[in-house]
């Protein structure tokens, strides 16, 4: 096992590449902290790893508030002691508009979860955690609209350039440490977030949303939308002692959507 032993955090851990990303670890014998705002989704993640024989802690965490990562990694500590993972997945869409009519207070929600929160996590396990024990690894969780600007998304791809930056930046600061910091940035992945991103994209352009899909799909190398373990594996070699030399990274899961 890749990873036993491990105690990782989750945020956005209930859905998604978050879920796939808690089983995937646990599968590979990290105890995990699943962390969201949906207790019901939690709940059946961390059943789900419990039965894999791993201890799971569920934490019901809205990012948008700054005082509740530092209670999530209190609480994590509080069980297990230590943070070993961090994965910053945790991300709202945002609105689909164009600047020109951009509400403020939709904008800075975007960014306060994105991309303040991932930075507030980090902040509170690198203090608390992995600097005192010289040890670490964080994971931020991007996107292909971190790479290239998406039209009428500006707040989500202004978020996702920013985790980037962020990753650089704190792979700097902490590679002293024995720390490493990475970034994924998935691209189209399965899933009702992806079909919510489409159907809205078909009502405010006015395109039917099967040629909405067809276009996006169409330009992917593989011919496909990867699938939430796709990214999950990729995860799980940035966590694990495999990436022990990689560090400062933004490593595309997209099926060839992007290849820069």
């Amino acid at each position: 096992m890749y990873l036993e032993g491990k105690v990782t955090i989750v945020t956005g851990g209930g859905k998604g590449i978050g879920r796939a990303i808690s089983l995937a670890f646990a599968k590979e014998g990290a105890d995990v902290v699943v962390a969201a705002t949906t207790e019901s989704a939690l709940k059946e993640v961390a059943s789900e790893i419990e039965a894999m024989g791993k201890r799971s802690l569920v934490v019901v965490t809205d990012l948008a508030d700054p005082k509740q990562s530092l209670i999530m990694v209190d609480r994590t500590l509080d069980k297990f002691g230590r943070v070993d993972v961090l994965v910053n997945n945790s991300g709202i869409a945002g609105p689909t508009v164009g600047v020109a009519d951009m509400d403020l207070n939709a904008w800075q929600e975007v960014q306060a979860v994105n991309l303040t929160g991932a930075m507030l996590c980090a902040k509170h396990v690198l203090k608390k955690s992995m600097i005192p024990h010289q040890s670490g690894t964080i994971i931020n969780i991007s996107s292909g609209s971190g790479r290239r600007g998406l039209l009428m998304r500006s707040p989500y791809s202004a978020s996702k350039f920013g985790m980037i930056g962020l990753t650089q930046c704190l792979a700097l600061e902490v590679g002293r440490y024995g720390i490493r910091v990475n970034c994924i940035a998935p691209g189209l992945v399965e899933g009702e977030r992806i079909e919510r991103v489409f159907r809205e994209r078909s009502r405010v352009s006015g395109v039917a949303y099967e040629e909405v899909v067809e276009n996006a799909t169409g330009r992917i190398a593989l011919g496909r939308m990867v699938r939430p373990e796709e990214v999950a594996a990729l995860a799980v070699f940035l966590a694990s002692d495999q990436a022990s030399g990689v560090t400062g990274q933004t490593i595309n899961c997209c099926g060839g959507l992007s290849m820069d």
